[in-house]
């Protein structure tokens, strides 16, 4: 889930409508190098996990899930969820699904943006709930659906936009690593580190889970997330950071 960012140099503010669609450009030459990498006979029971895991979460949540869709549509209208496309295993496009907690088309506003400018920029676009879904992290409760559908594992790099994926595999030669796994829930540099770390070193946690994809830290690092996680929960709600 969820910590100064290096920028990258080359990235530019241009309008999100103008770049061109990832699937149809930079990311197919990336996807055969991904799709040559040989699975592990682990990676079955990874997933296997991935969909108990979740399933018994969203069936556990579904009352709390309510009720903060509830909350969404009272205080600011639909869309309820948000939807932006990331880049996920192969380099297939997917839809990943979050509770709204910016205004409406607020992606167009921050999408040339990427660290503490994002971050600065997104201060303005809270909902009147959104800054409280986002520090305690019940923005991303359905992400869990995502899960469920294969497009997430519960553990994995941290899915990002397509726009930026080009620009980071150029800068960071082995960026094109993170297709040959499931982007995650949570991840190695989202346990150890935080947000404002700068990719190249997020990267090498990553790449770190890519060539482990132990059953054992997949759940050290579950777990370490659900405690992280409960601590910022309960930060959130007092008002206080964890």
């Amino acid at each position: 889930m969820h910590a100064a960012v290096t920028q990258p140099s080359s990235i530019r503010e241009v309008p999100e409508a103008t770049t061109p669609r990832a699937e149809d450009t930079f990311i197919r030459g990336y996807r055969q190098l991904a799709l040559e990498t040989p699975a592990r006979s682990r990676d079955v029971l990874l997933r296997s996990l991935d969909v108990v895991l979740s399933g018994l979460f969203l069936l556990c949540a579904l009352p709390l899930s309510l009720l903060l869709v509830a909350a969404v549509l009272v205080t600011s209208g639909k869309p309820i969820f948000y939807r932006g496309e990331r880049v996920g295993r192969s380099g297939r496009v997917f839809t990943m699904l979050k509770l709204r907690t910016l205004k409406a088309d607020a992606e167009t506003r921050l999408g040339p943006y990427l660290g503490e400018e994002l971050v600065r920029r997104t201060e303005a676009e809270f909902t009147p709930i959104g800054r409280w879904l986002k520090a305690t992290q019940l923005d991303e409760i359905p992400q869990f659906v995502n899960v469920l559908r294969g497009d997430m594992s519960l553990v994995g790099p941290r899915p990002i936009r397509p726009v930026f994926f080009d620009e980071l595999a150029h800068e960071l030669p082995s960026y094109w690593q993170r297709l040959v796994v499931r982007p995650g829930l949570t991840g190695l540099a989202q346990v150890r580190r935080g947000y404002e770390t700068p990719m190249s070193e997020k990267l090498a946690h990553d790449l770190e889970w890519i060539a482990d994809r132990s059953v054992r830290l997949y759940l050290r690092t579950v777990v370490a997330t659900g405690w992280r996680v409960l601590r910022q929960s309960l930060g959130g709600l007092t008002g206080r950071r964890a």
